[in-house]
């Protein structure tokens, strides 16, 4: 952190108008990433989920150290090939259309994760108008119950999967195409789950289904998909998802179930990017409103709106900055409550609601944690059509300013 610290202090002293920026330590990310996957068991493979952060250096960066990318488009599918050529890419998402599901035959997608009946009988007709055999996992939305977390995709109404009551026709149906090879299933029932024990028994549960389903229709169980969903704790990020006894338990499952000849496939995405990025923003008015305090940063949800999307307290530190230029006095807080909030006309362009601080100063920066996920990829950049932020990524002896 002391790193981007000095970068957006150097980024201040450059520029006259207020900051606002986004900065990536790929050094970080690079470490990382190469720590989580080592830890896996020896017979599972990490890829990464790209709509958590496509940006073409964290692409470039967690491409050593994975299997491959997990991809929703075929604009996705394109991107990872830019990274490589020959990179194994695994395609999911519901609603993909029949331009997509055959880009991605074209451009050798190792596996199809079929969202729906209807999918599956067009992939069908596609791969056999193309000559090709397409490899394909069943998205199964099972019924549940599974363990809390921030967002369920599965055991009740979503637009995710193939409902389990049409498992039969499913497996069924994939099995008597011979354009498709059913290689097995993907799950992915909740989401930013921080409890590495309610993971091992979500995963279990995958286990006891995909095995039963391969016994009674008799086709070779050679993949598992259990999904990404690994969280990050917004409220304390000392206390997020623990990876090393998730990893251990993990590799006791595996053999407990007999799993060690199937391929297990994870795709995270926050889990592995989120903590790399700081979204750093400049203090441009302190103002109070009926006995609130309020502090409007340059910026808004437009850049980031991971807070107002989940609904919470976004971590922050402050970065004070000394210059100010102005010939009247600095407005400044201390020792209450304040609400940090963008510059766009609505009220729900908050980052953080009634947080205690010890001072804050118009012209000081706020530098948001933790946002190199589901950040600036998932905001409505263009409205009110405030300027984009800079984009910076810090190397060890350099910046790579985009």
């Amino acid at each position: 952190m002391e790193k981007v610290i000095k970068a957006i202090k150097r980024l201040k002293e450059e520029k006259n108008e207020p900051l606002c920026s986004y900065l990536y330590d790929l050094v970080h990310l690079r470490k990382h990433v190469e720590q989580v996957t080592g830890m896996l068991p020896e017979n599972c493979r990490m890829y990464y989920a790209m709509k958590a952060n496509s940006e073409k250096e964290i692409l470039e960066t967690v491409y050593p150290f994975i299997e491959g990318f997990e991809v929703a488009s075929i604009g996705e599918v394109k991107k990872a090939r830019a990274v490589s050529p020959t990179v194994p890419v695994i395609f999911g998402g519901p609603g993909k259309t029949d331009d997509e599901l055959a880009g991605g035959i074209l451009e050798n997608v190792q596996l199809f994760h079929v969202e729906s009946m209807q999918e599956l009988k067009r992939l069908a007709i596609i791969a056999e108008q193309l000559d090709k055999k397409v490899s394909v996992l069943l998205r199964m939305n099972l019924r549940g119950p599974f363990p809390s977390a921030t967002l369920h995709m599965a055991g009740r109404p979503t637009q995710f999967g193939i409902d389990e009551a049409q498992a039969e026709e499913a497996i069924q149906l994939a099995l008597s195409c011979p354009s498709l090879q059913l290689e097995g299933f993907h799950f992915h029932s909740i989401s930013n789950n921080l409890n590495h024990k309610r993971h091992i028994e979500l995963i279990n549960i995958y286990f006891e289904k995909a095995k039963d389903w391969s016994q009674k229709y008799d086709f070779p169980l050679a993949y598992i998909n259990v999904g990404g969903g690994i969280g990050v704790n917004f409220s304390d990020l000392h206390q997020s998802f623990h990876w090393d006894g998730f990893t251990d338990e993990l590799q006791r499952l595996i053999v407990q179930e007999n799993m060690q000849d199937v391929t297990i496939i994870f795709e995270c995405g926050r889990f592995l990017t989120s903590s790399c990025g700081y979204y750093a923003v400049e203090i441009i008015d302190i103002k109070e409103t009926h006995s609130k305090a309020f502090a409007v940063i340059r910026g808004g949800t437009q850049h980031f709106r991971l807070p107002v999307s989940w609904q919470h307290n976004h971590p922050f530190t402050i970065i004070p900055i000394e210059k100010w230029r102005y010939p009247f006095e600095r407005k400044a807080v201390g020792s209450q409550e304040i609400t940090i909030v963008g510059q766009l006309c609505t009220p729900k362009d908050v980052f953080a609601k009634d947080v205690m601080i010890e001072e804050l100063r118009i012209g000081d920066i706020i530098m948001f944690l933790y946002t190199g996920a589901y950040s600036w990829s998932i905001s409505h950049h263009d409205f009110l059509s405030h300027p984009h932020p800079q984009q910076l990524f810090l190397q060890e002896e350099s910046v790579l300013k985009v």
